[in-house]
């Protein structure tokens, strides 16, 4: 089934158009020495742009509300002390900003030019993290879980989401994927996972997207 909570045009109530990293500071409620490193590694990210394509030219003009904010939202719906999986990084988003905000995160990427990123990234913001250099589809390492929680940003739509999370997933994690306006045909082709509870979360971002809960992610397995 599938719930709404809230209506999404609140959740950008009180936001400036224009995004500033003290925009973001008050809005992701961050100390100053994680805003610090916050924004080492948005420094390093307009640095490596230029060489590997991190995240699309046009959303680095408003990479604090498009990136950091987008993935800073998701550690509210989060238990204190929840192990994250973050499926298909990237750049880190919402992975590498959760871990440098506190959260223990494992961080899945195969493209090898996005890991030595993520790793520099993580070193010079002083961030632990656990990063697989493998593809999500590739069999899961033993020792690794349980993980509490499963997101991934702007990796595949949702049904196909939900297939590649479930081998990671025990009886007890639940997935929090970021979505945009297309969420709810997205979720018209989740019908086929009758075992799945789906809501919708409003974004604090952008009126027109929503964050997924998924619980029961384990009987995604196909």
């Amino acid at each position: 089934c599938c719930a709404t909570s809230g209506g999404a045009e609140s959740g950008k109530r009180g936001l400036p158009e224009s995004l500033s990293p003290q925009d973001f500071a008050v809005a992701a409620a961050v100390s100053r020495e994680t805003m610090d490193r916050l924004e080492a590694y948005a420094e390093l990210l307009r640095r490596w742009q230029g060489t590997i394509n991190l995240v699309s030219r046009r959303s680095l003009d408003d990479l604090w509300r498009r990136h950091f904010l987008d993935s800073a939202q998701l550690a509210r719906h989060a238990p204190a002390g929840a192990h994250w999986l973050d499926l298909g990084s990237g750049a880190g988003f919402p992975g590498l900003v959760l871990a440098i905000m506190g959260a223990r995160v494992t961080l899945v990427e195969s493209d090898q030019r996005k890991c030595a990123f993520l790793r520099e990234a993580a070193r010079l913001s002083n961030t632990a993290v656990n990063l697989l250099p493998q593809r999500v589809e590739e069999p899961v390492p033993g020792g690794l879980g349980p993980f509490d929680l499963i997101t991934a940003r702007a990796l595949a739509p949702l049904d196909r989401l939900i297939a590649l999370a479930a081998p990671w997933a025990t009886p007890d994690t639940v997935g929090l994927f970021p979505k945009g306006q297309d969420v709810d045909n997205e979720l018209t082709r989740c019908a086929k996972y009758r075992k799945l509870d789906f809501e919708k979360l409003p974004s604090v971002t952008d009126p027109a997207a929503s964050i997924v809960r998924v619980r029961g992610l384990c009987h995604g397995r196909r």
